[in-house]
């Protein structure tokens, strides 16, 4: 089967079922490209012998690709006015971290149960929703007000306050469990 022969079809269909906001974003061709690809990977499993069978096999693969493109265009990207310096990020949390747990004079045993219990809130942490863990973070790690947070996750100062609540919830109860006998 040759498949190129139904690029400019495809273009087309793609252009018509393509919203006029995501054109400038998002171009048919390039969705048409990545289904001939598909198809030309997949060309060994496709059982259909006539013209007919062989657009419709197209259109579904172009109606997926145009599918998982729009999606991935309106999902949520990644917002610059979050960005800040990694290195800056994890020295500050290191620091906070250590300041909940540390204390003035240690012994051994003491600092191994810190740098235990700073695993446990790191694990904690990582096992939070993506909102709460900011929210917590950015609340007790870096000591930011809930207005800026807010500002920084762009959401209300309710919601903020929302999310810290059940964040420290979710931090506490796995922190339970991980200290159970």
């Amino acid at each position: 089967m040759e498949i190129e022969r139904f690029r400019s079809y495809l273009v087309l269909l793609a252009q018509l079922k393509l919203d006029h906001k995501l054109r400038g974003k998002l171009d048919a061709s390039d969705v048409v490209q990545q289904t001939l690809l598909e198809a030309h990977e997949a060309l060994a499993s496709f059982r259909g012998d006539d013209l007919a069978a062989q657009a419709a096999w197209l259109r579904q693969i172009l109606a997926r690709n145009l599918a998982n493109a729009v999606r991935d265009l309106t999902r949520a990207k990644r917002d610059v006015r979050r960005e800040r310096s990694l290195q800056a990020a994890l020295d500050n949390s290191a620091s906070q971290l250590e300041g909940w747990l540390a204390a003035e004079q240690s012994s051994p045993s003491q600092k191994l149960e810190r740098h235990e219990r700073a695993l446990q809130i790191a694990e904690a942490l990582a096992q939070l929703p993506e909102a709460q863990r900011e929210a917590v973070v950015l609340r007790h790690f870096q000591a930011l007000p809930l207005g800026e947070i807010a500002t920084q996750l762009d959401c209300t100062a309710a919601a903020v306050a929302g999310l810290l609540q059940r964040g420290l919830k979710n931090m506490r109860a796995s922190l339970v469990k991980w200290n159970e006998p």
